[in-house]
């Protein structure tokens, strides 16, 4: 399989030509506070087939676990961990397409927000809903 992703800038990018380890939507408090999301989306790549161009910051989050961004745009790139040696856990929403991503398990369901519950309930649209507040000062 080949897949290829980006940071929002495009100051980092990678490619893949292995086969997908895992496919998760993890509803862990270390990912949601780390993503500032309701929960992250991986997929979990072998390293040895993963190569990675740009500048990529890390950030020691718990001893030997990595979470890596781009300095320029601050996306979060992916997980690490000593746990999982030979894995790269890297967020779904950096693939060239990000619609093509398939979880196949969610983890971690006791972290999970209670309110996500509620999205199918909740009005949608294609845009704001309104328009934005007046910013200070104008």
């Amino acid at each position: 399989m080949a897949l290829s992703g980006h940071c929002m800038c495009g100051a980092v990018t990678w490619r893949y030509s292995g086969d997908i380890i895992r496919n998760l939507v993890c509803h862990c408090a270390d990912c949601q506070r780390a993503t500032s999301s309701p929960f992250t989306a991986f997929l979990g790549l072998r390293a040895d087939e993963l190569s990675w161009a740009g500048d990529i910051r890390h950030y020691e989050s718990s001893t030997d676990t990595f979470r890596s961004f781009c300095p320029s745009c601050g996306t979060r790139l992916y997980f690490r961990s000593t746990r999982w040696p030979s894995e790269i856990h890297v967020h779904a929403a950096t693939l060239t397409d990000p619609g093509d991503y398939r979880p196949d398990a969610q983890v971690f369901m006791r972290s999970r927000l209670k309110w996500l519950e509620r999205l199918p309930s909740i009005p949608t649209h294609d845009g704001f809903q309104q328009q934005p507040a007046r910013q200070l000062g104008t």
